[in-house]
């Protein structure tokens, strides 16, 4: 297996990047994912800010060896050496939904970290090869899974892109893509048919 290049978050993702991949106006072959860590205290979520940031997949259109977002963001978690003794969760903003691969991997990797949760907020739902198997696996491993609706990615605009000071402006038909969405992404969870 070749060395994979060492990851580097950025912390905040340009606004043209961001309007690029989680509008659902272009399917871009690139997935972009915003990630935070929270740390369980008593009854609160304290959001641990040094665990925060973006990253995107690697080796689509650069020389590095291929790393899908999500398996990158797994490799950042295992770097980071989070206590186990304490609570975490971390929430993805994520421009398209896992692929079955990278679905039954962050299953197997919730299955053997209970010390951590994730939530999981699609832009879009990646409809290829076993993906509604893949969503399954990972809903039952705990995962939370849904569909960015207009406050997530006014949330996303607010937290992790350089919007210099800009507005987040909804694009069209946004609330009416993500109800459709939505629906589709609740009748794969729920329906247990290829």
């Amino acid at each position: 297996m070749d060395a994979m290049p060492a990851l580097e978050a950025r912390p905040l993702m340009d606004k043209d990047t961001f309007l690029e991949n989680f509008t659902h106006e272009v399917q871009p072959h690139k997935t972009y994912l915003c990630y935070e860590v929270e740390l369980q205290e008593d009854d609160a979520w304290v959001p641990v800010d040094e665990y925060k940031g973006f990253l995107r997949n690697q080796g689509t259109d650069t020389m590095e060896p291929r790393c899908h977002a999500e398996l990158c963001l797994l490799r950042l978690i295992r770097s980071w050496e989070l206590n186990t003794e304490q609570h975490y969760r971390v929430t993805c903003f994520i421009s398209w939904s896992p692929c079955h691969d990278c679905a039954r991997e962050l299953a197997a990797f919730l299955g053997k970290n209970s010390h951590l949760s994730l939530r999981i907020f699609a832009s879009r739902i990646y409809t290829l090869g076993g993906y509604k198997t893949g969503l399954r696996q990972l809903q039952a491993a705990g995962a939370q899974v849904a569909i960015m609706a207009s406050k997530e990615f006014e949330y996303c605009w607010e937290t992790f892109v350089d919007h210099q000071g800009a507005a987040f402006l909804p694009w069209d038909d946004l609330d009416k893509h993500s109800k459709d969405l939505s629906k589709a992404l609740k009748d794969i969870l729920q329906n247990q048919e290829n």
